[in-house]
């Protein structure tokens, strides 16, 4: 039942993706979103094709188990995040640094921005995880 859930929302991608290129096609939508349909299409078609190989090849969906269950990958998968997080927090204030010495006030500002917002979430987050754990 699940499963079957995922495919209809990978197939509602793929529909919605070629509803915003036609649009983007007529002018009725700047390029963006047109932009926006395709990777939909992509990223729904290459999903689909991953569900039924996954219905299909015994060995592909005990590889695919093991993969997205195993503790290991698990760790692996959060610490990369964690690391994305640091770099990410590192660059922006960078970034804000360089931009406002280059004179780009307003890059500046977003750059500050994005380095708060994402200061901020990481807090809320350690302040929930350290009741729940």
């Amino acid at each position: 039942m699940k499963n079957d859930r995922r495919m209809i929302a990978y197939i509602i991608y793929i529909i919605f993706g070629a509803v915003l290129m036609v649009l983007g096609m007529l002018e009725v939508v700047d390029s963006f979103w047109s932009g926006m349909g395709g990777a939909l299409i992509a990223m729904g078609a290459v999903r689909v094709i991953q569900f039924l190989r996954y219905k299909k090849d015994e060995s592909y969906r005990e590889k695919w188990d093991v993969e997205t269950q195993d503790e290991r990958n698990h760790f692996i998968r959060n610490k990369a995040w964690a690391w994305a997080g640091y770099l990410f927090v590192l660059i922006a204030a960078i970034c804000a640094i360089v931009f406002k010495l280059l004179g780009q006030d307003l890059l500046s500002i977003t750059a500050g921005f994005a380095v708060s917002i994402l200061v901020l979430l990481y807090w809320v987050c350690y302040l929930v995880l350290k009741k729940k754990y």
